[in-house]
C-alpha cells in the first residue's frame, strides 16, 4: 500500500534516516518504537506527506487515503462539536445534499435519467453508511468521552486535550486506509483508552502508531518497528513479544560483535607485526583489504532509564488516612457527595474514572491541600505523606537550575547525595546546570519525582506520575513503586501501570467513590458483572474476605471458582437470550426495509410527491435503527467470544 525506498533525511549536520526501506501493507497494525529523539514523529510526518525527504522515494498505491493525528497543536473553532465532527464526512454530506435535491425535483413526469441517478446516489449513500451517520458519530463521540450535552457546544469551549479528541473523532469517522497516530492516548482517560483499543483492534485498514502506553501497544499492534541509528528493525508480535525478541537479538549481536572484534584484533596484530617485512608484503596487503571489507556490527547502546528506590518509610498506624461523609465542590458545583473512604497501611489504591470526574479533587482532599465543605478527614498514627500533583512540575522555579532546585528542597543531611539522585533521574554532566525553564515535559516530571526522594514518607499520593515518561522510565518507576514499603494512592491513565500496581481500584464518578478489590482487570470484570463494594460495608467485607482466606484458602478458592462458574453460566444464558431477541428484531426490520426498497424502486410512487418523501424518510429511519441493532448484536457477540 505504501513503501519507503532508501529514504534519507538530515537535520543540520545530523543524519536522522540513513537509507530507510519500509513496506506498509493494507491490514498492518504497527507500533513505531525508539528512544526519544530518534525521529519517530518525523517519520510519521514523512508518511503523511507533511515533511519532504532529502533523498529516496515514497511510493503509495492508487486510492491510498492517509489520516494523521499529531501529538498536539490542533484547534477547532467556529462550529458546534457535532457539526465540526460531521464536517469530516464531506463527501457523504455532498451525497446527502444531492439526494435531497433529487427528491425535491422528482415528480410524476420525471425523466428516467433523473430516477436512475437518484437510485445510484441512494445506493452509494446507503453503501457508505449514510443512513447511520448520526448514530456512528454518536458512537465515536461517546467512546471518546463526550456526552450528548456536549454536542451543541462551540468547539472553542473545549480545552487542548478535548481538542485532540475532536481531531481523533474526525479521523476515525473518515476511516482512511492508512491511519497514523502520534501518541493518541496522551489526552485520553482509561475508559476512552479502552474504547479506542477495541475500535482500533477492529479497524479494517492499516494503523501505524507511536505510544508510551505498553498495554495499548499490546492490545492494538501485531508488529513493532524500532527506529535506531537511522535504520528500522522489524519485530513480529506485540510490544511484550518485542521486548523478549529484542533482548535475544541484542545478546546475539553482542556475541557476534565480540567475535568480530577478536577477529579484527588478530588481523590488526598480523598487519602491525609484519608490515615492514618484504617477504610478507602480499599477505599484509591481503589482510588490509580484508579489514576494509569488514562490515562493522553495530550494537544498540544500553538504554538509559531511571534507577532509584524510595527511602524506607517510617512506620505508621494500621489506618493511614480516612475520609468520612465528605462533600466538596466549587461554587454551585458539587464534585464529591457523601464520600467515605479508608486507606489502610500497605495498600496500593488506584483512582480511576473519566476526566473531570473528580479524581484530582479527591487527591487534593486526601493530601490536605483543600478542606472539604462538609465531613471530616482523619490522619492515621504517625502519618508522613508526600504528594505529587498532576501539575507538580509547574511549581518548580523556572529561574533555577535542576541542581539548584533539588538542593533547595533537600534536608541538610541529604545535600551530599543531591548529585547522585539527579544522576539516577538521568541528569548527568552539564544537564544538572540546565535551567528548569528549558527542560522538556519529561525532564520536569523526572525532576519533580526526584524531589519526592528527599524525605521518607509512609503515604505517597501520586497524581499522574507517568505523564511525559517514556516506556522504559515508566517500567522502572513501576518496579520502584512495587518495592516501596509504604502506602500508595495514585492516578494513572496507563492501563499496564494500573494493572500491575493496584491492589484496590476506586471508581470516581457522579459524585461518588466506589471501591473494587483487585487491579484494573478485576475492576472491569466486577463492573461487567454489575458488582461493587458499598462504602458503608467496604472495610467489613474486606476483613471478611481476608479472614476467610486465612482460615481456609483452598475452600475459599474453590467456592469462588464455583460461584464464578455459576455467574458465568447465568451471564451466558442472558446473553444468548438477548442475541435471539435482537436477531428476531433485525429479521423483522430487514423485511420491512426490503418492502420500502421495493416501493422506492417503483416509478409510480413518485406520482405522489408527499408519499414518496414519507417513504424515503421511513427508509432512512429504518436504516439507522437496523445499524443500531447490528451494533448491539456485534457488542454482545464480541462479549460472547471474548
Amino acid at each position: 500500500m505504501l513503501q519507503l525506498r532508501n529514504i534519507i533525511k538530515d537535520f543540520g549536520d545530523r543524519r536522522l534516516f540513513a537509507g530507510i526501506n519500509w513496506h506498509i501493507r493494507l491490514a498492518d497494525r504497527i507500533g513505531l518504537c525508539g528512544e526519544n529523539g530518534t525521529g519517530k514523529t518525523t517519520l510519521l510526518k514523512i508518511l503523511a506527506g507533511e515533511v519532504a525527504v532529502d533523498d529516496g522515494e515514497v511510493q503509495s498505491a492508487r486510492c491510498t487515503t492517509i489520516g494523521y493525528l499529531p501529538q498536539d497543536g490542533l484547534v477547532h473553532a467556529g462550529r458546534s462539536l457535532f457539526e465540526e465532527v460531521r464536517s469530516a464526512l464531506s463527501e457523504l454530506m455532498s451525497l446527502e445534499a444531492e439526494l435531497r435535491s433529487l427528491e425535491a425535483r422528482i415528480g410524476a413526469d420525471s425523466p428516467p435519467a433523473l430516477l436512475e441517478r437518484y437510485a445510484v446516489v441512494q445506493d452509494v449513500f446507503r453503501h457508505r453508511g449514510g443512513y447511520a451517520v448520526e448514530s456512528e458519530i454518536g458512537r465515536v463521540l461517546g467512546g471518546l468521552g463526550f456526552v450528548e450535552n456536549d454536542w451543541q457546544k462551540p468547539c472553542e469551549q473545549f480545552s487542548g486535550g478535548w481538542q485532540m479528541r475532536i481531531a481523533l473523532a474526525k479521523l476515525l469517522l473518515q476511516r482512511p486506509n492508512l491511519l497514523l497516530l502520534d501518541e493518541p492516548t496522551n489526552h485520553l482517560d482509561l475508559p476512552a483508552r479502552d474504547w479506542l483499543e477495541n475500535y482500533l483492534a477492529d479497524y479494517p485498514f492499516a494503523v501505524v502508531l507511536v505510544s508510551h502506553d505498553r498495554f495499548f501497544l499490546d492490545r492494538v499492534v501485531g508488529r513493532i518497528v524500532e527506529l535506531w541509528n537511522g535504520a528500522l528493525t522489524e519485530y513480529s508480535g506485540n510490544y511484550s513479544a518485542y521486548l523478549v525478541e529484542r533482548e535475544q537479538r541484542i545478546s546475539a549481536l553482542r556475541a557476534a560483535r565480540m567475535r568480530q572484534d577478536e577477529e579484527i584484533a588478530r588481523i590488526e596484530s598480523f598487519i602491525g607485526r609484519f608490515r615492514y617485512q618484504a617477504n610478507k608484503a602480499t599477505q599484509v596487503q591481503s589482510r588490509i583489504k580484508q579489514l576494509e571489507k569488514i562490515d562493522r556490527i553495530e550494537v544498540p547502546p544500553e538504554r538509559k532509564s531511571i534507577a532509584f528506590q524510595f527511602p524506607v518509610p517510617p512506620k505508621g498506624g494500621r489506618l493511614a488516612l480516612e475520609l468520612e461523609d465528605i462533600e466538596h465542590g466549587y461554587g454551585p458545583l458539587s464534585v464529591l457527595r457523601d464520600v467515605s473512604l479508608s486507606i489502610e497501611r500497605g495498600e496500593r489504591v488506584a483512582l480511576v474514572g473519566a476526566n473531570g470526574a473528580g479524581k484530582s479533587t479527591l487527591m487534593r482532599l486526601l493530601a490536605g491541600c483543600e478542606a472539604p465543605r462538609s465531613g471530616c478527614r482523619r490522619e492515621g498514627h504517625n502519618l508522613n505523606l508526600a504528594y505529587f500533583a498532576q501539575d507538580q512540575a509547574r511549581v518548580l522555579n523556572p529561574a533555577r537550575t535542576a541542581l539548584e532546585e533539588l538542593t533547595s528542597a533537600a534536608p541538610f543531611d541529604m545535600v551530599p547525595r543531591v548529585r547522585d539522585i539527579l544522576g539516577a533521574f538521568l541528569f548527568s554532566g552539564d544537564d544538572v546546570h540546565k535551567p528548569v525553564s528549558v527542560l522538556s515535559g519529561g525532564e520536569r516530571n523526572r525532576l519533580a519525582l526526584a524531589i519526592l526522594l528527599l524525605r521518607p514518607a509512609n503515604l505517597l499520593l501520586l497524581d499522574e506520575p507517568t505523564n511525559h515518561l517514556d516506556l522504559q522510565s515508566k517500567d522502572v518507576l513501576l518496579r520502584s513503586l512495587l518495592a516501596y514499603q509504604g502506602t500508595l494512592v495514585f492516578v494513572s491513565h496507563d492501563r499496564y501501570f494500573v494493572d500491575r500496581l493496584a491492589t484496590r481500584v476506586i471508581e470516581v464518578g457522579s459524585g461518588q467513590a466506589v471501591s473494587h478489590l483487585g487491579n484494573y482487570e478485576d475492576f472491569l470484570r466486577d463492573k461487567a458483572a454489575g458488582g461493587d463494594l458499598s462504602h458503608s460495608s467496604e472495610r467489613v467485607e474486606r476483613r471478611q474476605i481476608a479472614m476467610a482466606a486465612a482460615d481456609d484458602k483452598t475452600l475459599a478458592s474453590s467456592t469462588a471458582s464455583y460461584e464464578g462458574r455459576k455467574e458465568a453460566k447465568r451471564e451466558e444464558r442472558r446473553r444468548q437470550k438477548q442475541l435471539a431477541e435482537l436477531e428476531t428484531l433485525i429479521e423483522a426490520a430487514e423485511q420491512n426495509l426490503a418492502q420500502l426498497e421495493a416501493a422506492l424502486a417503483d416509478p409510480r410512487l413518485y406520482d405522489d410527491p408527499q408519499r414518496s418523501r414519507q417513504v424515503a424518510e421511513d427508509y432512512e429511519t429504518l436504516q439507522g435503527e437496523i445499524a443500531d441493532l447490528y451494533q448491539r448484536w456485534e457488542a454482545l457477540h464480541l462479549d460472547e467470544t471474548a
